[in-house]
């Protein structure tokens, strides 16, 4: 009988623990790891939560930027750290659904390496004809870059992430030999395709949505199945005669092993800050979507992600950059 009362009276314990809110350490910091330079899109979003989980978790959150190898440096730190909610990190899908069909040593397991927290927006992309590049549409564009082949490059945020292979399949779609350039960021990439260095570049529409709006660059097309919000005049790829759609998403993650009820206090502070107005302003003025789905969700979202990629990138016969 002592037995039965202790079981229960532990299962008790136990139960309120896991429903008790999660408390932070009020002397310490949540960092949230993103792997790309300030100024890009991922780095935005994750500034324009940060601010608001501060707030609902009465706690001091910071963006840390750990650019390299196209988010790969950032989640490998991550995949170190102790499941304790002081470091997150806030990455764009390709880490997770691209890189594992290209590079044999990864280093991690999307799958099992971390722990999904919260979907934090979804996207297409843009593909913009900067000063380098000739007058007319994208079918002009892509003409003349057959014509000079030397001349037929298209920038990204880095080696391994959707841009990336996005290109390729407007590449081979278009029957044109691009090459593509990596950068470190969409940022930077931006800023030479601006300056003439390369004539195309695709990426996410808020690195380039203010210079096109300025005149200084043309987005000549979407990736998505529909056209964007922020730019209803651009065409998607499939209106302007390419067959290739292509779309993604950020997501938060934590290390493996964290606690459920840390998972569901992160989760539903991301959650508010998505139905705040002002948030959902800000996302939709970069050319993304603002949306917001759980744990179980983004991992059922990451999965059918990867799936829906391992065949392109398989039959496509390009290596992966160093």
């Amino acid at each position: 009988m002592k037995r039965r009362q202790f079981a229960a009276r532990a299962a008790a314990a136990f139960a309120a623990t896991a429903a008790a809110p999660w408390v932070f350490a009020q002397d310490r910091t949540v960092r949230i790891l993103v792997g790309f330079p300030p100024g890009g899109s991922v780095d935005v979003v994750a500034r324009v939560l940060a601010d608001k989980m501060r707030v609902s978790l009465g706690q001091n959150v910071i963006i840390d930027n750990k650019p390299g190898a196209a988010g790969r440096l950032a989640l490998g730190e991550l995949r170190r750290t102790a499941p304790d909610g002081y470091t997150l990190a806030f990455s764009p899908s390709g880490a997770m659904v691209i890189h594992p069909w290209l590079y044999p040593n990864l280093g991690y397991d999307p799958a099992k390496d971390f722990t999904p927290i919260s979907l934090g927006s979804t996207f297409d992309f843009a593909v913009t004809a900067g000063p380098g590049a000739p007058a007319g549409d994208l079918k002009a564009v892509l003409a003349w870059m057959k014509a000079n082949p030397a001349k037929a490059n298209y920038a990204t945020s880095g080696a391994g992430t959707v841009p990336h292979f996005a290109g390729q399949l407007i590449a081979q779609a278009a029957g044109v030999p691009m090459t593509h350039v990596a950068y470190r960021g969409g940022a930077p990439a931006a800023q030479d395709l601006i300056g003439g260095q390369v004539p195309l570049m695709v990426d996410t529409a808020s690195e380039t949505i203010e210079h096109h709006r300025a005149g200084k660059v043309r987005i000549l097309a979407v990736t998505g199945a529909q056209r964007s919000r922020a730019l209803p005049d651009v065409p998607t790829l499939q209106e302007a005669g390419i067959n290739v759609t292509a779309d993604a998403f950020f997501g938060l993650y934590g290390p493996p092993g964290m606690p459920p009820e840390l998972v569901a206090r992160i989760d539903r502070s991301v959650a508010d800050a998505m139905r705040m107005p002002d948030v959902q302003e800000k996302i939709y003025s970069l050319g993304l979507v603002p949306a917001h789905a759980g744990p179980a969700e983004l991992a059922a979202i990451q999965a059918a992600h990867l799936k829906r990629w391992e065949m392109p990138i398989k039959n496509s016969g390009f290596k992966a950059e160093a």
